[in-house]
């Protein structure tokens, strides 16, 4: 009985023992689990003015925080390396589940258009400066824009405004917003980044012809051949652009399209269709379909709001040179009316 009594005890601490080590290696209890958002960020072995580096992470790392005291978190890294780091540098484990949810979400949406990053950006969950973000994405770094949004320039400023107009007797002037582009980046990571920020990839041909308005999205519709003045056969694209006023925080997401096709006697791109008064709404989709007699065509589809906000969509077809719209059995065209312009403040 008493080796029984023994055995169960010597068992009972080994179990404790093999807990305790799996879950507080080191004698440090996780608190919990957190990601580092800085580029690169250094872990010292003690907080003070002095101290010594045991090592670095890097952005997107994951850490497990030990303990916590101030401005600094003391953390253990997947390669086993414990010490101190500035807790500005991590986000939590909610911040990260939030990226991973957006990214699935939008992993498999049509590219409106290809992007190059200005500065360092920050990739955050929801439109906003002072949203929570993971990732830093450099400059210069490639990108495919999705989805437009706004957001305030600077949050609670309306609040401001308000509580000041209400103690003057003066109107309170709006909330001044500015554009977001939901972008993914070259390792498949989708988050909002600041449209400022980022530099359309235009081709300079069409690009000249803005005419002082912005590029929001542009697609290849299709390719024809040129033999060019010497010869030498080329394929040239052909392409809808869609645009609108270079203003930030209108109520939509672009005002017109431009379709260009390529003049093979000239030379030269022409404007084969234009649509102006569009409440249009991201994202714009490209394809192919085939009309009988017509062969198989460029087909794009527009999405547009209209006065009580439901969002429909319209068809059209390209047969170099002209496009047409294509309208679903029952459907009559409907001319597009100038949208109300938001007033800017």
């Amino acid at each position: 009985m008493h080796f029984r009594r023994v055995a169960l005890a010597s068992a009972l601490a080994a179990l404790v023992l093999v807990s305790t080590s799996a879950c507080n290696r080191k004698g440090h209890r996780v608190l919990e689990v957190n990601y580092v958002s800085a580029v690169q960020a250094t872990l010292r072995d003690q907080v003070a003015t002095i101290y010594n580096r045991v090592g670095t992470v890097k952005n997107g790392d994951r850490v497990e925080v030990l303990e916590r005291e101030k401005r600094f978190s003391r953390v253990r890294t997947g390669d086993g390396i414990e010490g101190w780091i500035e807790q500005r540098y991590l986000v939590d484990q909610a911040t990260f589940d939030a990226l991973q949810k957006l990214t699935k979400e939008n992993l498999n949406d049509p590219v409106q258009a290809p992007g190059v990053l200005r500065n360092d950006t920050n990739l955050h969950i929801t439109p906003g400066r002072e949203t929570e973000h993971l990732y830093q994405l450099s400059s210069g770094a490639k990108i495919s824009v999705l989805k437009r949004a706004t957001a305030e320039k600077q949050p609670g400023a309306a609040a401001a405004s308000a509580k000041f107009a209400k103690s003057s007797g003066k109107a309170a002037p709006g909330p001044v917003l500015e554009d977001w582009w939901l972008v993914r980046d070259a390792q498949n990571r989708v988050g909002w980044v600041l449209a400022r920020m980022v530099d359309l990839d235009v081709p300079l041909e069409v690009a000249q012809y803005a005419e002082g308005q912005r590029f929001v999205a542009f697609f290849v519709l299709n390719q024809v051949q040129d033999s060019g003045k010497e010869g030498a056969e080329k394929k040239v694209s052909q392409y809808l652009c869609v645009i609108t006023e270079p203003h930030d925080g209108l109520p939509y997401d672009y005002d017109q399209i431009r379709v260009f096709t390529w003049n093979v006697r000239k030379h030269r791109y022409e404007t084969a269709y234009r649509e102006h008064g569009l409440n249009g709404v991201l994202p714009v989709t490209v394809t192919n379909e085939n009309f009988d007699k017509e062969g198989t065509l460029p087909v794009f589809i527009l999405r547009v709001k209209d006065d009580s906000g439901n969002v429909s969509e319209r068809k059209y077809k390209l047969n170099t040179p002209i496009v047409r719209r294509v309208l679903a059995p029952g459907e009559q065209k409907q001319a597009s009316r100038p949208v109300a312009k938001r007033r800017r403040h």
